[in-house]
């Protein structure tokens, strides 16, 4: 039994053949829709939640099977004081994999050591984010046609951005990408990141604090919205919220073919007025997710090779 919990889980050989199977389920929906028939994803969701939590479910529902789960703590027997082991080991019970997503780092990993069943981890604190690594992946691939040779720019919180780190370990496995780190003293990216991850394999990477300075550069800009749950001082996110803002002005220097993706939710860190740039994916990337989704269902839950 596989589980999913940190993007370095997966093979370069394994996130190809995901990849693959999503852009085969764009093609041709209906092949896939009976795939899942009798098969039940639970979402256990004890941090707020729109586009992971729901495109989980979509992407069951599309594949012809059932969703249970719930969407807070508070509606979770956790409220009355039950161990996240023990919530596992009865939704195990009850479901044939399980979507988790926790505000504590390695929460996801303690539910995969008592599962009776494949645990897929939708975010945990500021650490992982998996599947959101893999729609990352999907997008970029798609809008690129390739997963190696550019430069990407990570702009906004390094420091909590558990999307950020989920991404750039797995690109750290393909050739000849340069990282571009741009944030503030306060939000760089952990040393984790610089001393296992860029250091060690030798990967070109560069730190600065002002996004005009490198737009021109960038292949990719990878947005981020500084995260309010994650600082314990109101006075530090007031002031650093508004760090960088991507507008129409800032983008006159950009790449024609430069590819701007976010994880979502956006709050002041794009302009609405990017959304109509043919450059802005970060739409097309919500929509992706869905996708990689429903590919990662079936292929823990063994089930590449049956469809309709």
């Amino acid at each position: 039994m596989k589980h999913l919990i940190d993007p370095m889980d997966l093979s370069p050989e394994e996130i190809d053949d995901i990849l693959a199977l999503a852009q085969d389920i764009i093609y041709d929906k209906d092949k896939y829709s009976e795939v899942c028939k009798g098969k039940k994803l639970a979402t256990l969701f004890f941090e707020p939640s729109t586009r992971t939590r729901l495109s989980f479910e979509a992407a069951m529902m599309e594949l012809g099977g059932n969703v249970l789960g719930f969407s807070s703590a508070d509606s979770s027997s956790s409220s009355k004081g039950e161990s996240v082991g023990d919530t596992v080991r009865v939704v195990s019970c009850y479901a044939d994999i399980i979507a988790m997503r926790h505000p504590k780092e390695g929460a996801p990993k303690l539910a995969s050591m008592v599962s009776g069943v494949p645990i897929i981890n939708a975010g945990d604190g500021g650490h992982n984010h998996p599947t959101q690594t893999l729609t990352d992946l999907l997008t970029i691939l798609r809008e690129k046609g390739r997963l190696d040779n550019y430069t990407i720019g990570f702009c906004g919180d390094l420091k909590f951005g558990r999307t950020v780190h989920s991404l750039i370990k797995a690109l750290s496995r393909y050739e000849n990408i340069n990282f571009v780190l741009i944030s503030p003293r306060e939000l760089k990216v952990p040393e984790y990141i610089i001393t296992e991850i860029f250091e060690k394999n030798n990967i070109k990477y560069r730190e600065v604090t002002s996004m005009e300075e490198v737009i021109h550069e960038l292949d990719i800009l990878y947005m981020t919205r500084v995260q309010r749950e994650r600082f314990f001082n109101e006075a530090d996110y007031i002031r650093l919220k508004d760090t960088y803002i991507l507008d129409r002005a800032k983008l006159k220097n950009a790449k024609e073919d430069l590819v701007i993706l976010h994880p979502l939710p956006r709050v002041n860190e794009i302009s609405v007025a990017v959304d109509d740039d043919p450059r802005a994916c970060y739409f097309k990337q919500a929509l992706n997710g869905k996708y990689v989704r429903m590919a990662l269902i079936m292929t823990l839950l063994g089930l590449k090779g049956v469809m309709r």
